[in-house]
Order: structure tokens, then C-alpha cells, then sequence
């Protein structure tokens, strides 16, 4: 009897190869993203070049790469790998992010990751959850692009109030001073992976204290991207 572990997780059809956690028929039909300025993640028209938002105030990061817009089914797929208590999502949807770095990478000359960081959960929330799901993106995705996951070098000292129900000035105030790095990243290229990001908050206070350390690039890897802020 086939499990869940081999049945598209969208259409229930079964896999030839339960990894892909997705069937190409469904593959096919997922969210495309508007054209986007490659720094901020935004809908811009300006191609390969920084948008204007960029130009202006440049984010602490150099590069944003997302699976898939905010939109159904994939975020669907994210609140029940989030809050539903299904870990077991992790693989098919750090699949998806892996395609998606692939292209940009082939399109930009991205640069390897040599450093692969996960944002981390505060230790209440951990324990109240039982995971960090953007540790558990984070593992297959470091072994397929042969690069170093670090889980404890990011640590959330500062227990906050839950972003989604703050205004982005809120949401900026919340995390001052929420993060720390403990770790040697000087000269290094990082990956920081988030499941979900909104306004950027969250990627921007950590990008922050990683610029402090003297990495060499960073790129903001998520498998959601809010287009609206």
C-alpha cells in the first residue's frame, strides 16, 4: 500500500520518486511570480538591475530568492508544515526553493552558499511547536547545494510578540535586539532561510548582525514571498 510519504501532497496521485513531494502535473500549475527586482523580492519592471525601492534604500542583503508568491497551494502547504504539525513537508518544499535557486543561479551567477543559517525560534516557541520548520528546510537544502548548515549559530534571545499581527514599524521595533550570532562568518557567503517573508523584517534585523561580521554576501532564501507589504 502506497503512504503519504509517496502520494503528491496536492493531488494525492501517487510518485515515482516520494523525494519530489510533488507531481510535475502540479508542478506545472503553481503560482508564478510578476517580474521581480532580484535584490528585494518586489514586482518591478527593471529586469536584472536593482528596482527603485533598492536604489534608494538598499536592504542589508543581496539577493532574495522564493519558491512561490503567497498564494494557494503553496501556502497552504507552508501553514500546515507550520502549524499543523506536519514536519514530514520539509523535503518536497525545500524542493521547490532548490528549483527555484537553480534558475537563478543559471540566470545571475548567484554565488554557492558556503554557509547555510536558518532563523531561529525563540526557546518557548520551539518547545511549544516541537520544531523550527526553518531548521528542517534548511537540512536537505545545505546537502544539495554541498554547503555547511550551522543551527546554532543564530540564537532568538529575546522572546517577541507574534509578527503577523503588527504594522511594519511594529514589526521593526519588535525584533530590535532579538538576535544573536555566535559564530566566525567573516569573508563568508550565507544563505538565511525563512519560510515565510512579509515585510522583511525579520531577514533584515538578522542580515544586520551578519553585515557586522563581515560576510562577503547574503541571500535571503524563502519558500514564500509576500508581494503586497
Amino acid at each position: 500500500m502506497l503512504t503519504i510519504a509517496s502520494r503528491c501532497w496536492l493531488c494525492q496521485c501517487p510518485l515515482h520518486l516520494a523525494v519530489q513531494g510533488i507531481c510535475s502535473l502540479c508542478q506545472k500549475t503553481l503560482p508564478v511570480a510578476p517580474p521581480c527586482c532580484l535584490r528585494c523580492g518586489l514586482p518591478s519592471s527593471g529586469g536584472r538591475t536593482d528596482c527603485g525601492r533598492c536604489l534608494l534604500k538598499p536592504p542589508p542583503w543581496d539577493a532574495m530568492i522564493f519558491a512561490s508568491p503567497y498564494e494557494m497551494p503553496v501556502s497552504g502547504l507552508v501553514l500546515r508544515f507550520k502549524f499543523s504539525g506536519q514536519p514530514e513537508l520539509d523535503t518536497a518544499l525545500a524542493r521547490l526553493l532548490l528549483l527555484r535557486w537553480q534558475e537563478r543561479y543559471r540566470l545571475c551567477s548567484l554565488p554557492r552558499p558556503d554557509v547555510l543559517l536558518s532563523v531561529p525560534l525563540h526557546q518557548r516557541r520551539y518547545f511549544s511547536r516541537g520544531y523550527n520548520q526553518s531548521e528542517l528546510l534548511a537540512k536537505p537544502l545545505a546537502r544539495w547545494l554541498h554547503c555547511d548548515y550551522l543551527p546554532d549559530a543564530l540564537s532568538r534571545d529575546r522572546r517577541t510578540t507574534s509578527q503577523q499581527s503588527l504594522t511594519e514599524r511594529e514589526r521593526k521595533w519588535n525584533l530590535r535586539k532579538a538576535f544573536t550570532c555566535h559564530v566566525s562568518l567573516r569573508d563568508k557567503h550565507v544563505m538565511l532561510l525563512d519560510d515565510v517573508v512579509t515585510t522583511g523584517s525579520t531577514v533584515r534585523e538578522i542580515s544586520k548582525i551578519l553585515r557586522n561580521h563581515g560576510v562577503a554576501s547574503i541571500q535571503i532564501a524563502c519558500i514564500c514571498r509576500t508581494l503586497q507589504t
